[in-house]
């Protein structure tokens, strides 16, 4: 199985924010719509990644300024100055086992994947242990029917 295989299986919009997008903003709409990240868009490129990690960071700064007198609004400021400008990519044509141990290796919940600098969609943790799952799932039945078709003979010997 490859993440190709992932995208295709896996079903609904990807949800998307410019760098100018207020975190406010952005935290109703992963609130809204059950979601743990969004890609960061500008000009049809991908620039980013915003997850819960990087809004919870800007709030705990935001608390730590306001424990120390300084006073501003951590939910008024824009996802450019949260998000990862660099999050870690990969090609739709790398094997789910390559894939889980990179998640792994590197603490990842959500991976962008591109193609020749375009944007396809993106891999969350769930999304590969479901498909490890099913795969398991189905190689599974494939082998109980193989033993359940075994001829008797080959028993009695």
């Amino acid at each position: 199985m490859r993440v190709c295989d992932i995208l295709q299986i896996k079903a609904g919009p990807i949800f998307s924010v410019s760098p100018d997008a207020v975190l406010s903003d952005c935290l109703l709409m992963m609130a809204d719509n059950d979601l743990g990240s969004l890609v960061v868009i500008e000009r049809g490129a991908l620039v980013g990644l915003l997850t819960f990690r990087e809004i919870f960071q800007a709030m705990a700064q935001h608390q730590r300024a306001r424990s120390t007198g300084h006073e501003s609004q951590a939910l008024d400021i824009r996802a450019r100055r949260v998000m990862n400008p660099a999050p870690i990519v990969v090609d739709p044509e790398m094997g789910i086992a390559e894939l889980r141990a990179l998640m792994v290796q590197h603490y990842l919940r959500y991976v962008p994947v591109v193609s020749s600098g375009t944007f396809l969609g993106i891999i969350s943790f769930h999304d590969v242990a479901k498909a490890v799952h099913e795969e398991q799932a189905f190689e599974n039945r494939m082998l109980k029917s193989y033993i359940g078709s075994w001829p008797d003979e080959a028993v009695a010997a």
